[in-house]
């Protein structure tokens, strides 16, 4: 966290100049010729890039095709039984913490081609957890035992690729990724989890029924027989409201990496090696001091295996499981998650991402 600290202004300009000029990156780039020719995406298009589910915790680099769209059932969940302390540190020096929490949290994820530069998705969920006393628990009297179930947060997703990869050079695919977060959670009257984040690894971890939006930035290259991806993604929370104060919650990095290996091309059959983390910062973008949540900021640091596989020319999956590896002010847990995603091309064959 010290290094964030160092670059705190440098960071919060680059967010703003972010913002500020995302939205006029497409009709500018077309002056500028800052898309991929024709040609380019043609050559792509007939490189080594096998049908796969891909990464499960990275969403997607490359775009659809225009006109293609697929839907992405998510179902993820959560196992917590200790938690880290003020200081960065790996599971053997995590304690039990206040709770113990178990949560299963279904995604549904549609995406959607626009152009062959841009492609739009959504994402909805539902939440359901359940959290125990852990203090009486470990002292063999259980605690009283907090669930709640129900709609989760709507994210929007805009992606705009002005690079593609070059299978004849190392230049990878770079994708920008602008999301916007709506609070349909607290709208609903769902609960929020104790921690008030949604997991580590679904999308980019946000706050948990709060407003907000996120910035980020991706890469993606194919090597046969491997793939490797990554990003990192900033996300803003607007100022809330409780009990008639405005709150102010700390900013939030994430990053990605994953590392694919294919062993058959035809079965889209991989394993998948992906670095995941989160860092809520100690400060906003707008310059507003934190007043709520962990003001001395929180990191936590997973891996996860995972397998992909091909069921037919329209269906893929994958199955993997996160550990945290690391963490400070976090909850020490593993997620189970699952993934199936079907494609439709407007009854032609299916380009792969």
């Amino acid at each position: 966290m010290w290094l964030l600290e160092r670059h705190r202004a440098l960071l919060q300009g680059i967010f703003l100049t972010f913002i500020l000029h995302i939205p006029a990156w497409p009709l500018q780039s077309l002056a500028f010729d800052w898309t991929p020719s024709a040609e380019e995406i043609a050559k792509y298009r007939k490189s080594w890039n096998p049908f796969s589910e891909g990464p499960l915790l990275l969403q997607s680099v490359d775009i659809h095709p225009q006109g293609q769209l697929s839907v992405r059932p998510f179902l993820f969940s959560q196992i917590s039984e200790k938690s880290y302390g003020n200081r960065l540190t790996t599971p053997v020096d995590a304690k039990n913490g206040p709770t113990h929490l178990y949560s299963v949290a279904p995604l549904v994820t549609v995406t959607y081609g626009i152009t062959d530069h841009v492609e739009f998705g959504a994402a909805t969920s539902w939440n359901t957890f359940w959290a125990q006393d852990s203090e009486g628990f470990n002292k063999g009297r259980g605690g009283p035992m907090t669930t709640d179930s129900g709609l989760g947060d709507l994210s929007l997703v805009i992606k705009y690729r002005p690079i593609v990869q070059d299978p004849d050079s190392t230049r990878p695919s770079i994708t920008l990724y602008n999301q916007i977060i709506l609070p349909t959670s607290r709208w609903a009257g769902t609960e929020r989890p104790p921690g008030g984040f949604a997991p580590l690894g679904r999308l980019p971890a946000t706050r948990f029924g709060e407003l907000g939006i996120t910035e980020g930035l991706t890469f993606r290259k194919n090597e046969k027989p491997y793939r490797l991806s990554g990003g990192v993604y900033y996300t803003y929370a607007a100022p809330g409201s409780d009990g008639g104060q405005t709150t102010y919650v700390g900013d939030i990095i994430n990053t990605r990496v994953a590392f694919e290996h294919f062993l058959d091309d035809k079965k889209g059959l991989a394993y998948n090696i992906e670095l995941a983390t989160y860092h809520s910062l100690t400060w906003r973008a707008d310059g507003h001091a934190l007043n709520r949540g962990a003001r001395s900021g929180s990191t936590v640091i997973g891996i996860e295996p995972a397998i992909q596989w091909r069921f037919s020319d329209a269906w893929v999956g994958a199955f993997g499981v996160l550990y945290t590896v690391a963490g400070q002010n976090s909850p020490d847990a593993f997620y189970p998650n699952f993934a199936i995603q079907w494609y439709w091309n407007q009854g032609k064959q299916v380009i792969m991402r």
